[in-house]
């Protein structure tokens, strides 16, 4: 069996209200690519996922592992009174939290183009060494306005690792491929929520004469980080054509893939012009949108499910083991909704799925005694974790699949995966202090931002499935996103042969 470059369309000249007058020409059973037809197998293109996946996945996946340990420490923490050690009180914690996400957003586009210009297999690492090093300085922070600093700077080398992996990912995988990827990746942060709990409950078993049980979590995790950098750096591929694992015919296989189903032009260069035309669109700034509003339940779950834990009325080191099994399951969750869309080919759906599971653990949670309901409760914790990754892995991949063009691309993900995280600025402040332990406005405001996010993930559904159906009664075909290349469409949907994938 024999895959073939998918066929270029060719679409006819069109008057100025973009009506075509010719329609599309036929399709030829073969064509050429330059000037040579390529014919690649099957086999060998499941030969190539397989050695990227074996290379570049298992790495990743620790490195965010790594990189949730460090952002989410700050939580187990709190459970060994770091609070009360650094004399902080009130407002102060939830403005030590804020103060992350400042830097987060601000500096994400920048490094994100640095990482689009550098490389991302070169760049990425040395983030993961400098958040490293500022966790592993955390350990000797001594006062509130220390520990704001140290978040500060946490938030200025953390901004870009998401989305500059993200686009990693993109270039050597189809878009049908790339969820799923993802998903293995960023249940990283699921098992680090949960490892992060029995690491937390380990250290603080340890007895030290000058060092708190939060002092030796700092120190432990920063240090495994920036040693797991450099090993990163001199690890990761930089490129399909620079992967040495590669023959020269699956390097040109590699290539072929991407340009046919992924991006634009995989030697497309850097411009910043070019890059933030995606917002011309109205459904980029309904994804950014959407990226907010999902954020919150991501949050809450990231920065206070310990202290949502809590109100089960458990103690500190019970608390931290109670944390872990709902981790897990979020992780396995994420897989097979991820898996499952990338089957299915359909992002839409199961971002609704993974929303509604989770606003209905966070109303379940607030709606009875969590003491007198013990079992309930805990269920309901399950629920609120089975949603609240699968949400904004399936929309990064979502946008990153209909944006052919690299530049847009990286520049999509540098601002929307930002806001997602953003949106702990919403989460931190309405978990207030005189709400505990249970933290039921928290919890009522978290499920509706859940409600509104699936009414516009419907409304920007109902909107593709139109222009998808528009464009096909113009031009009087019947094409779907995989009918046409997307070495076609570095204008993304400005192209009269563009075709959104819902």
């Amino acid at each position: 069996m024999s895959t073939k470059v998918a066929p270029t369309v060719q679409v006819a000249e069109t008057d100025r209200k973009g009506s075509t007058s010719e329609g599309l020409s036929s399709y030829n059973e073969e064509y050429l690519v330059g000037e040579q037809e390529e014919i690649f197998d099957s086999s060998l293109e499941k030969s190539i996922c397989w050695k990227f996946d074996l290379r570049i996945l298992p790495m990743i996946a620790i490195m965010y592992l790594f990189n949730a340990l460090d952002k989410g420490n700050i939580s187990n923490a709190k459970t060994d009174h770091i609070d009360k050690d650094l004399g902080i009180v009130g407002q102060q914690w939830n403005n030590m939290l804020s103060i992350f996400y400042i830097p987060f957003v601000l500096f994400a586009f920048p490094l994100s183009l640095v990482i689009r210009k550098y490389n991302a297999a070169n760049v990425i690492p040395m983030l993961m060494f400098t958040f490293g090093s500022i966790s592993l300085l955390s350990a000797t922070v001594f006062n509130y306005g220390s520990l704001m600093a140290a978040r500060w700077f946490l938030g200025i080398c953390e901004s870009a690792f998401l989305p500059g992996i993200i686009y990693y990912l993109s270039t050597f995988y189809r878009r049908h491929e790339l969820a799923s990827r993802l998903s293995i990746f960023y249940a990283a942060a699921n098992v680090a929520n949960a490892f992060s709990g029995l690491l937390a409950f380990g250290v603080f078993q340890i007895k030290h004469s000058k060092l708190k049980g939060w002092q030796i979590l700092f120190l432990i995790e920063g240090a495994a980080t920036v040693l797991f950098a450099i090993v990163a750096f001199m690890y990761l591929p930089r490129s399909p054509a620079s992967s040495k694992f590669l023959s020269q015919r699956e390097k040109d296989c590699a290539r072929w893939r991407i340009e046919t189903d992924s991006s634009a032009k995989a030697t497309q260069g850097v411009s910043l012009m070019d890059a933030v035309r995606v917002f011309k669109h109205p459904i980029a700034i309904a994804w950014m949108l959407q990226e907010i509003i999902i954020g919150v339940p991501l949050n809450s779950i990231n920065n206070w499910f310990p202290q949502i834990v809590q109100s089960l009325g458990k103690g500190t080191v019970q608390t931290n083991l109670y944390t872990v099994a709902p981790n897990i399951w979020g992780a396995v969750a994420l897989l097979i909704l991820s898996f499952s869309s990338d089957y299915t080919r359909v992002r839409s759906v199961f971002i609704m799925i993974g929303v509604a599971v989770t606003l209905i653990g966070f109303v379940v949670f607030g709606c009875i005694d969590t003491q007198s309901h013990l079992g309930a409760a805990y269920f309901s914790c399950f629920l609120m974790t089975t949603g609240s990754s699968v949400s904004s892995v399936l929309t990064s991949t979502w946008y990153n699949n209909n944006t052919p063009n690299e530049n847009r691309r990286v520049v999509l993900s540098a601002v929307g995966v930002p806001l997602a995280n953003a949106a702990g600025l919403i989460s931190t402040n309405i978990f207030r202090e005189k709400d505990a332990p249970k933290y039921l406005p928290a919890l009522g405001i978290t499920a509706g931002f859940g409600g509104a996010a699936i009414l516009l993930i419907a409304g920007i559904l109902c909107y593709m499935i139109f222009d998808n159906r528009r464009r096909n009664k113009t031009q009087g075909v019947q094409l779907t996103y995989k009918d046409v290349p997307t070495s076609e469409l570095a204008d993304g949907p400005e192209n009269p042969n563009y075709r959104w994938m819902y």
